[in-house]
């Protein structure tokens, strides 16, 4: 059986398609906020730091707040704590 719930309410002449899991999935936009500073500390920290700029590639690494806190309104609260111990062990690694 699909993970996938097909709610047979027609609005109008538009069927609706949900999934169950997604809304409570994703991590609150409190929960979010708070990531993308904290990730923004960790970016500037690895910045300041000329060993810790090698490997610092794509979006985890952004020095804009905005992309990881869009980024994170679409993760799960576990997918951004990941994000933030890759960062962590990165800024460990090159010190």
């Amino acid at each position: 059986m699909s993970r996938t719930l097909i709610l047979a309410g027609l609005l109008g002449s538009t069927l609706v398609f949900a999934s169950p899991f997604s809304a409570a999935q994703a991590a609150a936009p409190g929960f979010c906020a708070n990531y993308a500073r904290a990730a923004l500390v960790q970016v500037r920290a690895a910045l300041s730091r000329p060993r810790c700029r090698g490997g610092m590639e794509g979006a985890r690494w952004s020095p804009v707040e905005r992309v990881h806190y869009d980024w994170c309104l679409g993760a799960s609260p576990g997918a951004a704590e990941e994000e933030r111990a890759a960062r962590t062990i990165h800024l460990e690694r090159c010190r």
